[in-house]
């Protein structure tokens, strides 16, 4: 069961170099996590092994961006996603996710997320979007904010062209320096 946490204005960061590594089962309950994930989120390895990756879900992040993961994943595709996790503290830390599906033999046995530190311009650009459909949620009630959330969004980015996956990407490739380094 996913702890009570009341979240705090603090956020955390971690090094641009660094990666929080986590695989899941076909669920979504973690099966390994990395020393990263261990100390940005401020959970011990035993209180994360088994337990669904949502623990870590920040109640700013609409529930709408994760309907397009799961959308995204059982097509067959990877993610990419700009997201705002939490920690067992209750601080905050975004990141730029891209999950994969995890095969052996040619089957999905669950998945992998590697993230990194999400870059301001990409935090700056989702905030505004996020807040709306966090709105749009409360809105539309539990069953159907969700969708009607992604909905917006993804009106909002044909609008301008692209997909959300496009969008992050893009995002995020614009605080990579020639070198490869984030410009944070």
């Amino acid at each position: 069961m996913k702890p009570r946490i009341t979240p705090t204005q603090q956020q955390v960061r971690f090094q641009a170099d660094e990666l929080i590594i986590s695989k899941t089962d076909l669920s979504g309950r973690i099966t390994y996590v990395n020393r990263v994930f261990m100390q940005v989120c401020n959970y011990a390895e035993d209180a994360l092994l088994g337990v669904q990756h949502n623990i870590v879900r920040h109640p700013d992040m609409p529930r709408g961006v994760f309907r397009l993961m799961w959308d995204t994943l059982k097509s067959g595709h990877e993610f990419f996603g700009i997201v705002k996790n939490m920690t067992a503290d209750g601080h905050y830390y975004w990141v730029f996710a891209n999950i994969t599906i995890d095969q052996r033999n040619k089957q999905p046995v669950g998945y992998f997320s590697v993230r990194r530190q999400a870059p301001q311009n990409a935090i700056d650009a989702v905030s505004t979007l996020y807040h709306k459909m966090n709105e749009i949620e409360q809105t539309a009630g539990a069953a159907n904010g969700p969708e009607a959330s992604l909905q917006w969004l993804q009106a909002q980015l044909l609008q301008q062209g692209v997909t959300y996956e496009k969008f992050v990407l893009d995002l995020y490739r614009q605080a990579t320096n020639r070198t490869g380094e984030m410009a944070i």
